[in-house]
């Protein structure tokens, strides 16, 4: 299972982030992951910008790590420091792995991950692109 999430910055200068999972496998009945918790999976606040998250979902939510990340941001952090610096605070905080991508208001962007893997791809106003799998 995996997860797809998208962050987006708009001409008027509005984020936007979204998040969909694929699941747990053996998931319990009735089991709510991250990535409908706002501030979690997904966060997006136009003063401080967005983020969408993967990995261990359990982890993530106890963190708040999406929110967590952006408010680095806010704090005047660079993204990609921002998105190495929340990965860490998984592992250290939880043993967890995870990855996500941030994006600052000014179109900034970081992505992190300590998981095997994390497909990802990024393309500015400019339409420069970049991408790792």
């Amino acid at each position: 299972m995996g997860t797809v999430g998208a962050i987006a910055l708009d001409a008027a200068g509005h984020v936007a982030a979204a998040t969909s999972t694929g699941g747990k496998t053996f998931k319990p009945v009735g089991r709510v992951g991250d990535s409908p918790l706002v501030g979690s999976g997904g966060y997006a606040d136009d003063e401080l910008g967005a983020v969408s998250c993967t990995g261990d979902g359990e982890s993530i939510m106890k963190l708040v790590l999406g929110k967590w990340a952006v408010d680095r941001i806010g704090e005047g952090m660079d993204p990609q420091e921002a998105a190495a610096a929340a990965i860490q605070r998984l592992a250290t905080r939880l043993g967890a792995t995870g990855g996500l991508i941030v994006l600052a208001p000014d179109g900034r962007s970081g992505a992190a991950y300590s998981t095997p893997r994390m497909a990802w791809g990024r393309r500015d106003m400019r339409g420069e692109y970049a991408t790792t799998s």
